[in-house]
């Protein structure tokens, strides 16, 4: 696989970022399709403590298989995603800065809305090649969440 420059910067963010919410963090590289299904698939569950008062039967809802996924992507479809060797991508800088000032007041669909204002406002590329040159970008979320996520409780 061909060298990606400051992709380890943005691994180093996400891992600092991540650990000062409280989670754990497991950076894995150049994983195949197999060990990612895997590592999702483990450990999972309804995602749901009672003391008593609910039924079992309403313990684990079932809900459709597309619910409750967020997609980030960094770009919308068609368009580049712009990354600096010594910064790390746009996005992912944008994202942790964003976490780090309001993961504990903000739900995270207004926090990624700042990303996007961030992203589209205070990046702009530079490149000799003037085919690359003053660039924008604008990262694309799609959610089929069912609730609000909050960091905080």
């Amino acid at each position: 696989m061909a060298s990606r420059s400051g992709t380890d910067v943005d691994a180093a963010n996400l891992r600092e970022t991540f650990l000062n919410l409280k989670y754990e963090v497991r950076h894995k590289n150049d994983l195949t399709r197999e060990e990612i299904v895997e590592l999702m698939h483990n450990e999972l569950d309804c995602g749901i403590e009672t003391d008593s008062g609910i039924d079992d039967d309403m313990a684990c809802q079932k809900i459709p298989v597309e619910a409750d996924f967020l997609y980030a992507y960094s770009t919308a479809p068609g368009y580049y995603s712009w990354r600096n060797s010594k910064d790390g991508s746009w996005f992912i800088q944008s994202l942790c800065a964003m976490l780090k000032l309001y993961a504990h007041k903000l739900e995270f669909m207004h926090i990624l809305t700042r990303v996007n204002r961030k992203v589209a406002t205070e990046f702009e590329s530079f490149s000799l090649d003037s085919t690359f040159h003053a660039k924008k970008q604008i990262p694309c979320i799609v959610s089929m969440l069912t609730k609000e996520l909050y960091f905080y409780h």
